[in-house]
């Protein structure tokens, strides 16, 4: 590869709340940097050698590669060769060149993934935000991988009338307010069980909202997934947490539309008890869950 690669680095206090065996394989983990700068991390480079997938694992609005802190040692102990980025604008990426919102990213992603790619099998994960711009990459440019599995994906043009309103928080004066709003924050949007907001879900949250340089994407709120789900030639799984806010009563629309409109639909998940943070909040379920896509 022409690009630079470099020892990963993760936050201490991030290392500090995942068991021994979790933090020792991250870290073995290579941080590479791509033009932009845009940075992807990367696990599992030697499976290549005999054969393995390469799963590409695209975060949600306001986060970076962490949102999959607790699916990446899962995923490398099963034999994957896992690429986790940080999409243009947030985590350790700078912005894009042109635009602020989703359909930004496609040209830099595609780009990068030209110098990237090392196999022939390739699953596009997309969590949230990250959904929608794995679906919009595949259907501008179906021969970058051949599986699309969409994680609590928006951009359908559907709206809950039960969504709960954020709280900003970075005009707020002491920390412990900060706190309160992200917490607030987490339960109303990413989270379903308040048991599960635990250490882990705050610090990666404080330290993802802290990088996000696109506050004011509006895409989502729009069909821009539906009207590109036609498009895609592979197979499209699906997996939703049955709490998703974002779809808080309107899950049966949600499936109907995704069954009526997409041709290569291979699969519908819905993961029980968990909210939009699926992959997080429900990790062992959402993995027995993603198995069956790979």
């Amino acid at each position: 590869m022409s690009l630079n690669q470099e020892p990963i680095h993760i936050a201490p206090e991030l290392l500090r709340c995942l068991s021994p065996q979790d933090a020792s394989l991250l870290v073995t983990g290579r941080r590479l940097q791509l033009p932009g700068p845009m940075v992807w991390h990367e696990w599992g480079h030697q499976a290549l050698e005999q054969g393995a997938s390469s799963l590409v694992l695209l975060h949600g609005g306001s986060g970076s590669w962490t949102h999959w802190i607790r699916n990446v040692a899962p995923l490398v102990a099963e034999g994957f060769h896992v690429l986790a980025v940080d999409l243009p604008g947030f985590g350790d990426s700078a912005l894009p060149d042109l635009g602020v919102d989703v359909d930004a990213l496609i040209e830099p992603l595609h780009a990068a993934w030209i110098k990237l790619h090392t196999s022939e099998r390739v699953s596009l994960i997309g969590f949230s935000f990250g959904g929608m711009t794995a679906a919009l990459w595949l259907a501008a440019y179906p021969q970058d991988a051949s599986n699309l599995i969409l994680v609590g994906s928006p951009g359908l043009g559907i709206q809950s009338p039960h969504r709960v309103p954020l709280k900003g928080w970075r005009h707020l004066a002491t920390q412990d307010l900060q706190t309160e709003a992200h917490r607030h924050n987490l339960l109303a949007l990413m989270l379903h069980d308040e048991c599960k907001l635990d250490q882990l879900a705050m610090t990666v949250h404080r330290l993802n909202v802290t990088r996000d340089r696109m506050p004011r994407r509006r895409l989502s709120g729009t069909p821009i997934v539906a009207n590109a789900l036609p498009h895609i030639s592979c197979p499209v799984h699906v997996i939703y947490g049955e709490w998703d806010a974002l779809y808080q009563g309107r899950m049966p629309e949600v499936e109907t539309l995704f069954k009526n409109i997409t041709p290569h639909l291979a699969s519908w998940q819905l993961v029980s008890g968990s909210g939009h943070w699926v992959q997080f909040e429900a990790a062992e379920a959402f993995q027995l869950a993603l198995k069956k896509t790979l």
